[in-house]
């Protein structure tokens, strides 16, 4: 190897090991006086899922798309470490805040100009993964993350491409991928129907109950937790759920639902007359949200149960919903205070949809800054004090000195 070459290199890893401690799970601000989130990736050594991310993350370059800034490699126990900017907010906690408010009988809703702008930067995100051959497959609001104050204030990125894939036209049958993938509750009825390919219509599924819940502050499809490690697509609680808010799916509505592997079994365990009462219409309704309304066609368009005729990214962005007043804008939260609190880590109180496993191993995307590290007696002190950040697995702990 030349020898310039390899003085250089070992420079450049003093450096990131002087700057960054990533292999005790922290990692402090640069020069910029910037704050950074470490994720861990399951497991020793790099696996396939591994790569997968780090090379989509690596190649995917879009504002709305959470940026991967480093990879770091710690030689000790071959643990990988992502490092990237930190999101002081994601959607979860943001409806957090307005369900508890509801609960308290104060109730603050969602101001409808940052609903709107939400969703257009969560679209515009997904349309370049799309019109990149890129499927996300695990879009829920704890993967919708909102920068706080700084350059990049009120803006959305789109993280945890871990079940991300890249897709061909033709499409492949699932059966040369993991075949259960995007969490129950906003999981598109044709895969709980064992659909044989993936399109990018179960991302903009996801997106309407996201929607939805940035309108109503509760999940739409909400459904009793099952363990997710099954291999059998099919999903009864999960259906039940989907058909009690939008009804059951006529045959001219849906005309290849006769096709899904899992129809046999819906015959069998549905009836079409136990929903007849149940509409989209009824449920958005009751959360005072009008029918003839632009917010609620758009929303219409995005749970389209079929998902050959479900709206694409790229039509979403055109719908007329975002042409009248008010506009969205690139801060979501459109200059004003932000009241919602810096996301947290993870307690005995956080419910199941939050800390439910999955096949994987995921990896929780959770951060915070932390108490600056106290230097023992016989350590020396070079540079200013590190503000830490850290990462919470979803079984193991990671104890951090603080």
């Amino acid at each position: 190897m030349d020898y310039d070459f390899k003085t250089k290199l070992a420079a450049e890893r003093e450096k990131v090991e002087d700057l960054f401690e990533y292999e005790g799970c922290k990692v402090g601000r640069d020069s910029d006086n910037k704050e950074y989130a470490l994720k861990q990736i399951e497991g020793t050594g790099i696996s396939m899922s591994a790569c997968r991310e780090i090379a989509l993350l690596r190649e995917l370059k879009h504002p709305n798309v959470i940026a991967l800034q480093k990879v770091f490699l710690s030689h000790s126990d071959r643990k990988v470490w992502l490092l990237f900017d930190y999101a002081e907010h994601d959607l979860w906690h943001i409806i957090k805040f307005h369900r508890a408010s509801k609960a308290n009988k104060k109730p603050m809703q969602l101001p409808r100009g940052m609903v709107k702008s939400l969703l257009y930067q969560i679209l515009d995100g997904i349309h370049y993964l799309h019109a990149n051959w890129v499927l996300h497959r695990d879009l829920k609001p704890a993967n919708i993350l909102v920068m706080g104050e700084g350059s990049e204030r009120g803006r959305v990125k789109i993280a945890d491409m871990g079940f991300a894939r890249l897709f061909n036209s033709p499409l492949k049958p699932l059966a040369d991928l993991d075949p259960v993938v995007v969490t129950f509750w906003y999981r598109a009825p044709e895969l709980l129907l064992g659909a044989r390919h993936y399109t990018k219509a179960i991302d903009i599924w996801a997106i309407g109950c996201i929607f939805a819940e940035l309108l109503t502050s509760e999940p739409i499809f909400h459904c009793r937790q099952e363990d997710i490690k099954t291999s059998n697509p099919f999903h009864h609680d999960q259906l039940d759920r989907i058909f009690s808010v939008m009804g059951f799916p006529a045959d001219k509505d849906w005309e290849d639902i006769r096709k899904m592997p899992e129809y046999p079994t819906l015959q069998k365990d549905f009836r079409r007359t136990t929903y007849a009462n149940s509409s989209l219409i009824k449920y958005m309704e009751k959360h005072k949200v009008k029918p003839d309304s632009k917010v609620f066609l758009l929303l219409q368009k995005l749970l389209t149960m079929d998902p050959t005729k479900r709206i694409t990214s790229e039509q979403a962005l055109q719908d007329p919903y975002f042409l009248e007043d008010p506009l969205p804008t690139s801060d979501v939260f459109a200059g004003c205070q932000i009241p919602y609190p810096k996301r947290e880590f993870l307690n005995e109180d956080e419910p199941d949809e939050k800390t439910e496993k999955v096949n994987r191993g995921e990896m929780l995307w959770l951060a915070r800054p932390l108490i600056p590290h106290r230097l023992n007696k016989d350590e020396k002190s070079e540079g200013k004090t590190l503000k830490y950040v850290r990462w919470l697995p979803l079984v193991h702990g990671i104890q951090v000195d603080e």
